[in-house]
């Protein structure tokens, strides 16, 4: 059983900063991909960044130069630190970790609410 729970989230002015972690229990493979999703009330959950066990990130096109995706091994953690936040990155955000296909393995946390306002 993994179990993922993010924390750091809330209420956050424009222009400001959060950093969200998501801490990882349970057996996480050592080739899998951590990352950060996000869904904002009436869309679709959408990819924000990933990072391979190997150090590669991948980031959503809007958030590219604002925020940045960062791993801890050792304690099975990963981070987004959010930078020059928008009213348009308030939404739900959901660390997830996966590795493998065919048997994927596909695992979310519960999601914790950013809202971007003044």
């Amino acid at each position: 059983q993994v179990q993922l729970v993010e924390s750091g989230g809330g209420l956050v002015q424009p222009g400001g900063s959060l950093r969200l972690s998501c801490a990882a229990s349970g057996s996480i493979s050592n080739i899998a991909t951590m990352g950060w999703y996000r869904r904002a009330p009436g869309k679709e959950r959408e990819l924000v960044a990933t990072i391979t066990s190997a150090g590669i990130t991948n980031y959503e096109d809007s958030v590219k130069g604002r925020f940045t995706i960062s791993r801890d091994n050792a304690k099975n953690a990963v981070y987004l630190q959010m930078n020059s936040v928008k009213p348009e990155d308030t939404a739900v955000y959901y660390c997830n970790v996966n590795w493998g296909w065919r048997p994927r393995y596909d695992y979310w946390g519960q999601g914790i609410r950013v809202t971007v306002s003044s």
